[in-house]
């Protein structure tokens, strides 16, 4: 069956789950970068080596909320062209995304790097962590265009019917990964850099795989004038990326102030400066494994819900959004149960440096991620509204909940100290999906009166 037909006219349930496990599985294995260097760094280093790769992450993240702003974006250009029929310019809209996020990618090199170790003290580094921060970041920071045009073509590729070539892309750069990690850091005796040099090798594989694909693309075809900067098209883009960006980039925010509170107000607690920030460090991965399984299930609706939308198939849109929300919630409901229940079994797998820091690392989890599930639905809702080109919805939706947890973890920890950090996110979490939970029900109604108009 021919892919667009196959869109607008397979059953619902079966195309989300063929679109959104390779999806989520590479979203996934991106989080494994990170998250692998992070356990062989934690056994092999120690917490203080996880602290420095906590403060290199928000510059990472920057990186990969540039890559999702042009990949995000012409993802949904491309799912909402095909689905009303418009294929000539697509092959415009993907070459200045692909050079939007090289350009973007070599602007983060420059900032950081003339930026120097004092980037690096404003992101919460300490005296204790400074030099393995150095170490890690200024080895990360070289493969920064490539991995983000990497990220922009594995939405690209997955918009174009191939999510499992996206995840093929993705999964063969993270084994290197995972197998690079131990040997770099063990065997050749080079601590916390053999993790990064492990990461930037791995980034590099998967770019050329996803960079191949491009000759074998199956709704557009690159040719050189595509990469042609096009105001037009990069505005489309980026409109309808805004909303990807912006929740990639409030993870930023939150992470660098909550990286500062968490050294200022650790400092005068029993737990010291550096505790805080490690845990934090550990409960924001896995923060992030829940957070890209919710997206994966959103971003992976993506071409099917452009193309039905584009295509006025309201109910199958409707039939798309019921599916997402119920398959993100009982992820997430698992999820809440297993880090309530064994959050030591978690803690431990990053390493446990001593009684104080398992100690505090368990009790943040258990109150950090109590709510994640409005998190996550709250996410995946905002990406829904991308997906449909609401951008001026999707936008503020995709901030709110971080917007709040940035007010809250200024002004809670007054009260209640380096914890308050930790439950300014549930609070934060319960106020956001009110507001989410009323205008999904506005854009329902809309929906069901185009249904029957």
């Amino acid at each position: 069956m021919d892919q667009s037909i196959a869109l607008g006219t397979e059953k619902e349930s079966k195309l989300l789950l063929r679109f959104s496990l390779p999806c989520i599985f590479s979203l996934i294995i991106s989080c494994l970068y990170n998250i692998v260097d992070q356990i062989f760094v934690g056994n092999g280093v120690g917490y203080l080596g996880n602290a420095a790769t906590g403060v290199v992450f928000p510059i990472t993240v920057v990186g990969w909320a540039v890559s999702l702003l042009f990949g995000d974006g012409a993802a949904a250009v491309l799912s909402m062209s095909l689905g009303q029929g418009k294929t000539k310019n697509i092959h415009r809209t993907v070459g200045n995304s692909i050079l939007g996020a090289f350009l973007g990618g070599c602007v983060i090199i420059g900032i950081s790097y003339l930026s120097g170790d004092a980037l690096f003290l404003n992101l919460g580094a300490t005296d204790a962590t400074l030099s393995l921060t150095h170490d890690y970041g200024f080895i990360i920071f070289a493969m920064m265009p490539l991995a983000l045009v990497q990220n922009a073509l594995a939405a690209i590729i997955r918009a174009d019917g191939s999510p499992k070539y996206a995840m093929g892309a993705m999964l063969a750069g993270a084994l290197l990964n995972i197998v690079g990690d131990p040997i770099a850091i063990y065997w050749l005796d080079l601590g916390i850099k053999g993790a990064a040099y492990a990461t930037i090798l791995g980034q590099f594989v998967s770019f050329l795989i996803c960079a191949a694909y491009l000759g074998r693309s199956r709704s557009f075809r690159i040719r050189p004038d595509s990469f042609r900067p096009s105001g037009k098209c990069l505005t489309e883009v980026m409109a309808l990326g805004t909303s990807s960006f912006l929740t990639q980039l409030s993870i930023v925010i939150i992470t660098v102030v909550n990286n500062i509170l968490l050294v200022q107000y650790g400092a005068v607690s029993p737990y010291g400066a550096d505790i805080p920030l490690a845990a934090f460090v550990v409960i924001m991965k896995l923060f992030q494994i829940v957070l890209n399984i919710a997206i994966g299930i959103a971003a992976g609706a993506q071409p099917i819900v452009g193309f039905n939308y584009g295509a006025k198939h309201y109910d199958r849109v409707k039939t798309l959004l019921k599916l997402i929300l119920q398959w993100t919630t009982g992820v997430c409901v698992i999820c809440t149960l297993l880090f309530e229940a064994f959050p030591l079994l978690f803690i431990r797998l990053f390493g446990a440096d001593g009684e104080l820091y398992t100690q505090f690392a368990v009790l943040c989890l258990r109150i950090y991620l109590s709510a994640i599930l409005f998190t996550c639905v709250q996410k995946g809702c905002a990406i829904f509204l991308q997906s449909i080109g609401r951008a001026k919805a999707a936008a503020p939706l995709s901030v709110l909940r971080d917007a709040l947890l940035l007010i809250l973890s200024l002004i809670i920890p007054h009260f209640w100290g380096v914890t308050g950090i930790f439950w300014a996110a549930p609070i934060a979490d319960v106020l956001s999906m009110a507001v989410t939970a009323w205008v999904m029900f506005r854009l329902w109604q809309e929906l069901s009166q185009n249904q029957n108009a």
